[in-house]
């Protein structure tokens, strides 16, 4: 065990709910929970992987020892519930999103250390040709996809003016045996790829698999450029995180990873890539990417690969926690009446916001569905309603809608702006917005909009009085 396992020395005095810190401790925290399955060796990396990870989605995760004879097992659908990320940061499920937004607007700057696990076997393309799909097992996850991918790697890119670093996810799919395609969507890895480029100089980048739950979930983070978010990780740890710099570039990666893939942005190539199922549970298009040569890889000696299968609720997870943190930020700026907000999982985490406010005023819904317009893209549609609607039940906010809006007065639409590029239904990334205001009118009758309720229902324990069971009713009146 390295230095960098051992728990700090606060963990072993108080009873408080500590943050996980690496991965293994989390695997460790499923396990002793009944929430990870290990399968029999030797399972295949093209399908089987992601067939068993998708059955046992949501409820436990899954490790493969060998898949397909590879001495490095595969492990999936670590973060694949909201309640487990709530563990994972130590808190309780109604404190998720404040903890994301106090780590992200209160960074820990990262700690340098001079070794770490993640790089005790080095393979260096100097030294030989490097083979990713011998160093590592790669799988093939849906019928379509365009080949192995690495789909639960942080990218770490630094901008080549300030050298601030950026850390998010991509899509990487092997295209040669030091080669990857890379989808590079139009954010801060986007930005610092095309200063290289314009400089005619490459881009160096590492690919980090195998991290800890909470540094996964902070790479999702949406921050101003240049803000680090290995440092909303350190936050979120309740520590600086521990980073070792690359063996090939200044990068800095966290120590305790299990394996950090160095490469760099090769300048004005593109070579195709996809298809790749992706969250919308899609395909995202083959389309010419932007193309990283490996020029190294290192990892622990008993390294365990993490994948995510796209379109899961790993992947839509990790990608709206913080996303919602970000919104809900962003709303009480302006409204200081938001209240709670929620992606949902119909909208694939991404697409669909329920706002649930305390109206003090006529027109406020409208206004907060602009309002969250103008704070994520990637939204197409949003419902706000009461604060007696329960977000996180999709029947409760469809009643609202059904109860509550009528559409040639609630109704907003913002036609030809900016979307998704993932959303098949989006011409190349433009499309229509819609807003639903599903909140009752500010002073409307008292018993109008009165929901009906039995006084004392959610004090009833049926169990304690439940006689017998349903097939011996006839005895049952009879005594």
């Amino acid at each position: 065990m390295s230095k960098h396992d051992m728990p700090p020395p606060e963990a072993t005095r108080s009873n408080t709910p500590q943050p996980v810190r690496t991965l293994r401790d989390w695997l460790d925290h499923l396990a002793a929970r009944d929430r990870l399955a290990v399968l029999k060796p030797n399972t295949r990396l093209k399908f089987e992987v992601a067939a068993y990870s998708k059955r046992l989605d949501g409820l436990r995760a899954t490790v493969f020892p060998k898949p397909d004879g590879h001495p490095i097992p595969v492990v999936s659908g670590l973060v694949s519930d909201r309640g487990w990320m709530a563990e994972a940061m130590g808190v309780e499920p109604s404190e998720v999103l404040a903890h994301f937004q106090n780590a992200a607007e209160n960074p820990v700057p990262w700690q340098e250390v001079a070794s770490g696990p993640a790089q005790e076997v080095v393979h260096r393309q100097d030294r030989g040709a490097l083979d990713l799909a011998k160093i590592l097992p790669l799988p093939t996850h849906n019928e379509h996809d365009g080949g192995p991918y690495i789909a639960a790697g942080i990218m770490i890119v630094r901008n080549p003016k300030t050298g601030k670093q950026n850390v998010s996810i991509h899509r990487c799919q092997l295209t040669g045996p030091n080669r990857l395609g890379v989808l590079v969507l139009p954010r801060h890895t986007f930005t610092f790829q095309r200063m290289a480029e314009e400089a005619g100089q490459p881009l160096d980048a590492a690919i980090v698999v195998g991290v800890d739950p909470l540094t996964l979930l902070a790479s999702q983070a949406i921050v101003p450029l240049d803000h680090d978010e290995l440092e909303i990780a350190g936050a979120l740890h309740g520590r600086p995180l521990p980073v070792v710099k690359c063996v090939a570039s200044d990068i800095r990666v966290p120590a305790d990873a299990e394996i950090v893939i160095e490469g760099r942005f090769l300048p004005h190539v593109r070579e195709p890539e996809g298809p790749f199922g992706e969250f919308p549970q899609y395909y995202g298009e083959r389309a010419p990417r932007e193309v990283m040569e490996i020029v190294a890889v290192t990892h622990r000696k008993d390294a365990i690969f993490h994948t995510i299968v796209g379109g899961g609720l790993e992947h839509q997870l990790l990608g709206a926690i913080p996303k919602e943190a970000t919104l809900l930020t962003h709303l009480r700026r302006n409204f200081s009446n938001v209240l709670d907000v929620h992606l949902s999982p119909g909208g694939v985490m991404r697409f669909h916001l329920f706002v649930k406010i305390r109206k003090t005023q006529e027109g406020q819904g409208k206004n907060v569905i602009l309002g969250a317009f103008a704070g994520y893209f990637d939204l197409k549609h949003v419902i706000v309603v009461d604060e007696d609607v329960d977000i996180h039940n999709p029947t409760e906010v469809e009643w609202a809608v059904a109860t509550r809006f009528q559409a040639d007065r609630d109704l907003v639409i913002v036609p030809e702006s900016q979307g998704s590029k993932l959303d098949p239904s989006n011409r190349d990334g433009v499309g229509a917005k819609m807003g639903l205001d599903a909140t009752k009118p500010f002073k409307a009758p008292e018993m109008k909009f009165k929901r009906i309720y039995v006084p004392g229902e959610e004090a009833i324990n049926v169990a304690d009085t439940l006689k017998q069971g349903g097939a011996d009713w006839r005895s049952a009146l009879k005594s």
